[in-house]
């Protein structure tokens, strides 16, 4: 009888920590240590820029990365690429249109693992109200409380209706851009993620 009220218990623990879900860490943008830029081609040149204002909530666990998720949000108004001309035409209706867009956002539904410190972010994309299905593929590497996350992602501005009337091909303006993320982050709540 004791054997059997043993085994019950053990089963029912067992249920309980299966249905108990998954915390994952809760983490906060360094903004004084992280960058996310873009790079594209003007008339045959390279350029790079970056946005000067984002921020984000981030919820991860390495050792659970499909419990977790992001939301990222940037002020597109904050683009810069160090060029007068192409820094006064972005915010302009034809490209970001930020009187009417102010924000870009990238909310990861979940991770994956993809071994070692290789990881992907699934989820949405959503520029000038345009929202596309996006993976971001980024390695991390975490010391005590801190992460550090770098990836890179290829886009097409077009997808997302940047570029409008004259700027609507390629002709002047490539339609690829590359963003490049390198943030790193504090953790602020959660149990100490397994390094």
């Amino acid at each position: 009888m004791a054997f059997l009220k043993k085994a019950a218990f053990s089963a029912f623990a067992m249920s309980f920590l299966a249905a108990t879900p998954v915390l994952a860490a809760d983490w906060t943008i360094d903004p004084a240590h992280s960058t996310i830029g873009f790079s594209g081609t003007q008339t045959g040149n390279a350029f790079t820029g970056h946005f000067g204002k984002f921020d984000g909530t981030i919820s991860f666990d390495p050792a659970h990365p499909e419990e977790g998720h992001a939301r990222i949000t940037i002020d597109v108004a904050s683009a810069t690429t160090a060029d007068k001309q192409r820094d006064g035409a972005m915010p302009g209706s034809d490209w970001f249109n930020v009187a009417n867009f102010p924000t870009a956002t990238f909310e990861a539904r979940s991770f994956r693992a993809k071994g070692g410190n290789a990881y992907e972010a699934v989820g949405t994309l959503t520029i000038r109200s345009v929202s596309r299905p996006e993976t971001l593929p980024f390695t991390l590497d975490i010391s005590g409380q801190t992460a550090h996350a770098k990836g890179h992602l290829d886009l097409s501005r077009s997808a997302f209706g940047v570029g409008q009337g004259p700027w609507a091909t390629g002709q002047w303006v490539a339609l690829e851009v590359g963003v490049n993320i390198d943030v790193t982050a504090n953790q602020t709540s959660g149990s100490s993620p397994h390094q």
